[in-house]
């Protein structure tokens, strides 16, 4: 089975519809979207299709990144530039097989198939008997396809898995974010051609189909028995797209199957694989281009990490350190592809092609405690393309409505905290839903700002100065809701349990600190806003200054 050949990967059309096709199905203008059975695979599946057009077919520049994106190539002239990286796609193979060791690993015991599932309990966790959520044995069996992806899929993500089984080249459940359209209608040509780069730039000698420093099954594993490190000077700039720390040998028979993910009749089966420790071993500075990272401002010597899941999830709290560079201060390092997209839409400009200064950013990963994932996660926030001086605007002003959520859901926090309990301090267990609940609630109207912001910023001349109007009603949602929740989780208990009095002293102390704390004071003074959080008169704003 040759991956670049067989119709392995389920295409979404325009109509609803849904069928199994050959990867060159990706320019179809009547297909919109990949159709996989699990969350993790689709973020895979995008993965491997940007991976394998960043390697066969980059524009040198932006201006053929541009021409590309309005007419990309046929499915045949598709199906001719992948034709040569062919042999480094065969699955089932006895030589060199995809994303598997280049040793056969045939003196190794082999294991369930379900290995390849990321949230697959170990054996520790069915000996103790507490796979209580995700049962071991739901996965016996699998197609080739599914198999394949699967083990795309480990090996873009691994967390560590034990003794000398080797973490991710991004580490262990890294975050992607890819660039996606706000239109959902676009072609999924348009979606994956959004996050791959262009090579002006971007030094490097064309790939070779052959070359293991691109594809690592291609030649002998660098063995990590002694700790030996892989650096990227060793290997290809496009090695990232295409790393592989785990040794794995998939065991593909000819035998009649029911898939156990997808669901379908297939005529061979993978029911069991064979896996062996110490390979790759990732060390150094290797950046992949379609993760965030981030850097201690205070340590500029120490490498920088990439950036994962959370278990408080993907909210807005995140959005400015996935979106916007800030290496000096707070050390943010957005994805490669995340900042290369404003200089797309202002060369796009230069050719008079509309190319969306608003996109979207499709956010995911899983939320691991070292070999244990806890949950996956997956979000879409705004995109604003912007100029550098008006990026610099919409950074502080954005800094300020979160830095004023953030204090006022931990004032939340910790005033429900003094409602409950008569020694708040002794409290025991995590209560971060409390103030993660401020977040949640608050969500929907920030991204709605943000593109009343982005508009204005974008509109001819921008404000020099944060709108006094949408300055009001983000304190005005912040402040009512805080409250709201506040009330809400005060009283939730049983009312007989229900000290009023505490209630009642915790409520004035959060009301008193919420509209007068050191957060909220500066953001009405950005803001031009009153006590109340409305706009100041025009006398109350004379004299003041930017």
């Amino acid at each position: 089975m040759n991956l670049l050949i067989a119709p392995w990967l389920p295409f979404r059309r325009r109509d609803g519809s849904q069928e199994y096709l050959p990867v060159t199905a990706m320019v179809d203008p009547e297909i919109i979207d990949l159709a996989l059975p699990r969350e993790d695979f689709q973020g895979a599946a995008y993965q491997f299709l940007i991976g394998l057009l960043q390697t066969a077919m980059a524009p040198e520049d932006k201006e053929e990144w541009v021409r590309l994106y309005q007419t990309p190539p046929s499915i045949d002239e598709l199906r001719e530039v992948l034709e040569k990286w062919q042999p480094a796609f065969e699955l089932d193979s006895d030589g060199p097989a995809f994303m598997q060791d280049f040793d056969l690993l045939a003196e190794e015991k082999n294991t369930d198939i379900a290995a390849l599932l990321i949230d697959s309990p170990g054996a520790a966790t069915v000996k103790n008997n507490t796979d209580h959520f995700v049962k071991a044995g739901r996965v016996e069996r699998l197609c080739p396809d599914c198999a394949a992806l699967a083990l795309f899929t480990l090996q873009i993500n691994a967390p560590s898995g034990g003794k000398g089984y080797r973490t991710g080249l991004r580490g262990g459940g890294p975050l992607t974010t890819l660039i996606m359209p706000v239109d959902t209608g676009c072609t999924l040509w348009q979606r994956l051609w959004l996050n791959v780069l262009d090579t002006d730039g971007w030094n490097y000698d064309a790939p070779s189909n052959s070359d293991p420093r691109v594809f690592p099954w291609l030649g002998q594993t660098k063995v990590s028995d002694k700790g030996q490190g892989t650096f990227p000077e060793e290997m290809h700039p496009l090695h990232p797209y295409w790393a592989m720390p785990r040794r794995i040998r998939l065991n593909i028979r000819s035998s009649a199957c029911r898939c156990d993910l997808c669901g379908r009749n297939s005529e061979k089966t993978a029911s069991s694989l064979r896996a062996r420790n110490y390979g790759f071993n990732y060390d150094g500075p290797w950046i992949h281009p379609l993760t965030p990272y981030r850097r201690d401002p205070k340590k500029p010597e120490q490498l920088p990490y990439s950036r994962k899941a959370q278990a408080d999830g993907l909210g807005y709290r995140y959005w400015e350190a996935l979106t916007i560079k800030d290496e000096e201060e707070k050390g943010f390092l957005p994805a490669w592809v995340v900042l290369d997209y404003a200089k797309k839409c202002d060369t796009a400009e230069e050719m008079d092609v509309d190319l969306p200064t608003v996109a979207s950013l499709w956010v995911f990963g899983y939320d691991m405690d070292n070999m244990k994932p806890r949950c996956w996660y997956g979000a879409h926030m705004p995109l604003l393309a912007l100029s550098d001086e008006a990026r610099a605007l919409a950074h502080m002003w954005l800094r300020q409505m979160i830095d004023l959520t953030d204090s006022s859901a931990r004032l939340l926090q910790n005033q429900v905290k003094e409602a409950w309990f008569s020694r708040p301090k002794d409290a025991k267990g995590d209560m971060s839903y409390i103030g993660a609940s401020l977040w949640e609630t608050t969500e929907q109207v920030f991204y709605q700002l943000l593109m009343e912001l982005g508009e204005l910023l974008t509109g001819g001349t921008p404000p020099q100065r944060f709108p006094a109007e949408i300055a009001a009603h983000w304190y005005r949602t912040v402040t009512r809701q805080a409250t709201t929740q506040f009330d809400a989780f005060a009283l939730s208990g049983p009312a007989e349990q229900l000290d009023m009095k505490q209630i009642t002293k915790a409520r004035n102390t959060f009301q008193k600190q919420l509209h007068r704390g050191k957060e909220a004071k500066a953001f009405r003074k950005t803001g031009r806003l009153d006590d109340s959080g409305q706009p100041q008169s025009a006398g109350e704003k004379q004299g003041e200054t930017a």
